[in-house]
């Protein structure tokens, strides 16, 4: 990383003097592009800090609320979309689609869970990505890898990789974009109970579980009738649903022009977003995203994988969430169906004895990928399924409960994942795999993901 330009200060939180949103440059920061000309980066976060936040304290206070009631097992979390958005991906369809997927999922969960979903887009805002390997090599030569459309480009070129901070503006612009088209949606009654036809896609009639889900939808359909005639009433409400976006808060100089404080409220949020996350290659404890995200007043999250420890995981609970707030911490668990029961119980087991609140939200994507003979990054359906199940019956088996997924999917009939009812193969993977980084549920897997986690919740309530 290259040397930290003058930090800029914009304030000093009220709850915390030794913190602010620049304090994270004095931090060792891990997966940070490097920069070639540090004055055109200082005037782009300079742009970027006066442009108007993306999202409202008041948005955010309601998320952390709700977080709290899944936390207490009232609610359930259901977190999702591309492993890393695209800026060419930033166009109608696509995101309705998205939108639609998701609310398909949340219904299917709402009738086998009976509790009500909290919906979090893994969208508008999900431009970088980290990387295993900071260069890539092709034919003997060697440039940056590209770490999302927010710092470099696709293209293998050094003109192409080299970060170029002009990019996170037109992150930004495509962030707020995204945001105000779902919140029109919302808004214009996509999202109405009474309609839930709006939400199909065109190739829903080919799924196997298309049936079984028209079954639910119907049922739906019957009981709100039934309460309106009760009644005598139109149930208004029902006609939108909240919905929230989130996204892996890696690049900390765009995180920090983002931080704002605000009229009648203590504290400082990240108003790019409502939930960022914490990958689980940058929580070191004495990093920079720790330190960045210790002083944010948002709902967190921070992905945990097999080389955490109990007492790692719990100085990073103290730390992020020292006054055991419910709702402002989520563990999102990505140890692999080859992990999860030698990894999580001594964690659950701990935050349990200790008392720490925490939301637990089973990320089975990120742990199960492989790569095929033919080159392909892939994730199968009964590695995914697994993972999810068995942290479903640890979690209970340690006194606490699953409260939330997080899935890597698209409303496209993609052909990235093997396995599930719809029957992809590893020899269909070449047929429609677009994404250029990791691997996600087709619209097909996603809705049979969510009916057998429905049936799950349904013979196993909390």
């Amino acid at each position: 990383m290259m040397a930290a330009p003058q930090e800029q200060q914009l304030g000093t939180p009220a709850s915390s003097r030794d913190w602010s949103p620049a304090s994270w440059q004095r931090k060792p920061a891990a997966q940070q592009p490097v920069y070639p000309d540090a004055e055109a980066l200082q005037r782009v976060l300079a742009q970027l800090a006066r442009l108007p936040p993306l999202v409202t304290s008041w948005e955010i206070e309601n998320l952390k609320q709700q977080l709290a009631e899944a936390t207490c097992g009232e609610r359930f979390m259901l977190q999702g979309g591309d492993c890393s958005e695209s800026f060419d991906d930033c166009e109608s369809s696509a995101i309705a689609s998205k939108l639609k997927i998701l609310l398909q999922m949340s219904l299917v969960l709402v009738q086998g869970g009976k509790k009500r979903v909290i919906r979090l887009g893994r969208f508008a805002g999900q431009y970088a990505k980290p990387r295993s390997s900071d260069s890539e090599t092709r034919d003997g030569v060697r440039l940056p890898s590209y770490r999302g459309d927010m710092i470099n480009r696709t293209g293998f070129t050094p003109e192409e990789r080299t970060p170029d901070p002009e990019l996170l503006l037109r992150a930004y612009e495509r962030s707020g974009l995204t945001i105000n088209f779902i919140r029109s949606l919302i808004e214009g009654g996509f999202a109405d109970l009474h309609h839930p036809e709006y939400w199909e896609l065109a190739f829903v009639a080919n799924s196997p579980h298309a049936s079984e889900y028209k079954r639910m939808v119907d049922t739906i359909g019957e009981s709100l009738r039934f309460m309106e005639t009760l009644t005598g009433c139109v149930l208004a409400d029902i006609n939108r649903v909240d919905f929230f976006t989130s996204h892996e808060g890696l690049h900390l100089y765009y995180e920090q022009a983002q931080a704002r404080q605000v009229p009648r409220r203590t504290g400082w949020y990240n108003l790019s977003t409502h939930f960022p996350w914490i990958g689980d290659r940058t929580r070191a404890l004495d990093g920079a995203h720790i330190e960045y995200f210790r002083g944010i007043a948002n709902p967190v999250g921070v992905k945990i994988g097999p080389s955490i420890t109990p007492d790692e995981a719990l100085a990073i609970a103290d730390t992020l969430n020292p006054r055991n707030e419910p709702g402002r911490l989520t563990f999102i668990h990505r140890f692999g169906a080859a992990h999860v029961e030698e990894c999580l119980p001594p964690i659950a087991e701990t935050m349990q004895r200790k008392g720490r609140s925490i939301l637990w939200c089973c990320d089975p994507m990120h742990g199960n990928s492989e790569t095929t003979r033919s080159g392909f990054k892939t994730r199968r359906f009964e590695k995914i399924l697994f993972e999810l199940e068995t942290s479903y019956r640890i979690l209970k088996a340690c006194g606490t409960h699953l409260g939330g997924v997080h899935f890597e999917l698209t409303g496209d009939n993609v052909t990235e994942c093997i396995g599930g009812a719809s029957g992809v193969t590893e020899a269909d993977l070449a047929g429609e795999y677009r994404s250029q980084l990791d691997p996600r549920l087709n619209y097909e897997q996603a809705m049979e993901m969510a009916l057998l986690l429905a049936r799950l919740m349904a013979r196993n309530p909390h």
